[in-house]
């Protein structure tokens, strides 16, 4: 099955996204750069971290406007799989994609360090193979990382079941504790913390194995035998 890898201009999560989805999980991975088009026959999307533009202005939201977008944002109204981990996150929220804005993180730091999740949507396709309620280990490497919506967003977020992932403990000041969301269909996930730095146990000084349930997931949902 093929899965895009977006390189935009300040990416440095690609190859490491690329290498667990191609070497880890034997995807057919393929680069495309922002410029360029993304092929109708592609089966998921992958926006990685990285510092896109500096995170000039703010973080994503240049990126958010460069013109293979247009056709991740197709892509999704297609139903097919698409996942942005932090700045990849930080892209589908200023592209509106999904609800939400990331900000600084409340102590105004970068922050790199390892963490835990809990899962609390298991139905989409990064997160079939889930327990509701899991825990995760997996390590943040953000600067801008604090979820936040208002109020009334927030309720529709809890109605609608869009919250995937939240940090076990206070991380960053997110909202809720929450760490990742998806789109009203579920197909379209963002999450702040690096499945592709915990899926190797030469990495994953904790426990290896729940990381890799979100691309074992992926696998599951796209029908492909390994």
């Amino acid at each position: 099955m093929k899965v895009g890898v977006i390189v935009f201009p300040g990416s440095n999560c690609d190859r490491d996204m690329f290498h667990v989805l191609s070497d880890v999980f034997h995807f057919d991975a393929q680069y495309f750069w922002h410029e360029k088009s993304l092929p109708k026959n592609i089966d998921a999307v992958v926006l990685p971290g990285g510092f896109s533009y500096g995170d000039r202005l703010r973080a994503g939201v240049i990126a958010a406007h460069s013109p293979i977008i247009k056709d991740v944002r197709k892509l999704a109204e297609k139903g097919i799989p698409i996942l942005g981990v932090c700045n990849g996150f930080q892209i589908l929220v200023e592209s509106g994609l999904l609800p939400g804005v990331l900000l600084k993180n409340e102590s105004l730091n970068f922050m790199c360090e390892w963490t835990n999740l809990s899962v609390e949507n298991n139905k989409t396709p990064f997160t079939k193979k889930f327990k509701l309620n899991q825990k995760i280990p997996i390590p943040i490497a953000n600067g801008e990382g604090r979820y936040f919506v208002d109020d009334e967003t927030l309720k529709e977020l809890k109605k609608k079941n869009q919250i995937v992932f939240r940090y076990t403990d206070k991380v960053n000041g997110s909202l809720n504790q929450i760490a990742g969301v998806c789109n009203d269909d579920g197909n379209v996930v963002g999450m702040m913390p690096h499945p592709e730095r915990a899926v190797e146990k030469e990495i994953n000084p904790i426990d290896h194995k729940p990381s890799s349930l979100i691309f074992e997931s992926l696998i599951s949902s796209l029908g492909v035998k390994k």
